[in-house]
């Protein structure tokens, strides 16, 4: 059956994160929910966004299911006492300084664009991203200026559930109106991008990232469909991985 659509992972795949630092972010959540009225000693916090935060990673590792960060930064201030929901502005505001940092780390691989064209011109095109804060991904997106590249941008907090799920990958065939069989998945992670997209029917295509190298391939046992050494080289000839 003839390919109709290309589909791509994000970070990792599309775009490199560079000198990112997570406890810096940590810090600068804090101080924006200080901003924000909450005061609350920084290590207290911090102990509750860490167990909090450690909770919710099994949830979303070993069920699949997506919790956006808003939901264990508001139990962690249950925890201290405050009365917050998750979908309090407050909390939103915060996330928003919180990911300034990982959002500026970003920008495109060699060739990303390039690509990203030809899939364009050749069929419908569209981004399946695990990410726990949608707008991370959505400004993010404008920022290395490939927004307008898409006609779907998945992202697993608004779906509910994350890569290797099939939910996520059938979310996106129903979003492009095509069939598994008529899409190819470019990814970087060997569990979340090539297995997930292999179950769900995708013809699936390694490329090796900052995160995942050829020996994670290797050792995760996974057998992608192709493999391809950047996206120069899918690039470069398309027609023949699709």
């Amino acid at each position: 059956m003839p390919c109709k659509a290309v589909t791509f992972d994000y970070i990792g795949t599309l775009v490199n994160c560079r000198n990112y630092s997570m406890e810096a972010s940590k810090l600068n959540l804090y101080s924006a929910l200080v901003a924000e009225g909450f005061g609350v000693d920084k290590d207290k916090f911090l102990s509750a966004y860490s167990l909090t935060h450690e909770k919710y990673r099994k949830v979303r590792y070993e069920e699949l299911r997506e919790v956006t960060n808003a939901v264990w930064v508001a139990e962690a201030l249950c925890n201290l006492s405050f009365t917050v929901t998750a979908d309090d502005p407050r909390i939103k505001a915060a996330l928003n300084v919180f990911f300034q940092d990982f959002i500026d780390t970003l920008e495109l691989r060699e060739g990303a664009k390039k690509l990203l064209r030809q899939a364009q011109q050749q069929g419908k095109t569209a981004l399946i991203s695990n990410f726990t804060y949608a707008p991370v991904i959505y400004k993010s997106l404008r920022k290395v200026g490939i927004n307008e590249f898409f006609n779907a941008v998945v992202v697993s907090e608004e779906v509910g559930w994350r890569k290797p799920s099939s939910h996520i990958f059938q979310h996106t065939l129903n979003c492009l109106k095509i069939q598994s069989s008529e899409a190819i998945y470019i990814g970087d992670s060997p569990i979340e991008d090539i297995k997930g997209a292999k179950a769900a029917g995708l013809k699936t295509v390694f490329v090796p990232s900052q995160f995942n190298s050829l020996k994670d391939l290797q050792e995760s046992k996974q057998e992608p469909d192709c493999i391809a050494k950047d996206l120069k080289t899918i690039s470069q000839n398309l027609n023949k991985f699709s």
